[in-house]
């Protein structure tokens, strides 16, 4: 065995504690065009780098998701009962939870590093004005 990457990498974690390696090219057009299946009851995990702000909202109907900073800074911006509310990631390791059903983005402060655990069934997205 050797060493792998996250960053080119998805790890898919089944519900019966198996895991499977997805390469992270084509990975999102493939889900969304259901060649990967429907991922009910399974988790994502990544890691991806960011050296500008999200272009979309999205959102995970059907279970959390754990956004990580690894390294740089940025801003989570979730929307809660009409407002939005912003999570400061500035330090190694911080971390915040995007709540089931909510719809969030993020504002891009310097080049950073994120891990992602994602419910990633029914995930949806919509452009960001």
């Amino acid at each position: 065995m050797t060493a792998q990457s996250l960053l080119g990498t998805y790890l898919r974690l089944r519900p019966d504690s198996s895991i499977e390696e997805l390469p992270a090219e084509g990975f999102w057009p493939r889900l969304m065009a259901g060649a990967l299946g429907d991922f009910h009851h399974e988790y994502l995990v990544t890691t991806a780098r960011y050296s500008a702000s999200w272009q979309s909202w999205e959102q995970h109907p059907l279970g959390e998701e754990i956004v990580c900073l690894l390294s740089g800074r940025m801003t989570l911006i979730q929307e809660r009962d009409g407002a939005q509310v912003e999570v400061a990631l500035t330090q190694t390791g911080q971390y915040a939870l995007n709540p089931r059903g909510t719809w969030h983005t993020a504002d891009v402060h310097e080049d950073s590093l994120l891990l992602f655990v994602t419910a990633g069934e029914g995930t949806v997205t919509r452009p960001r004005a």
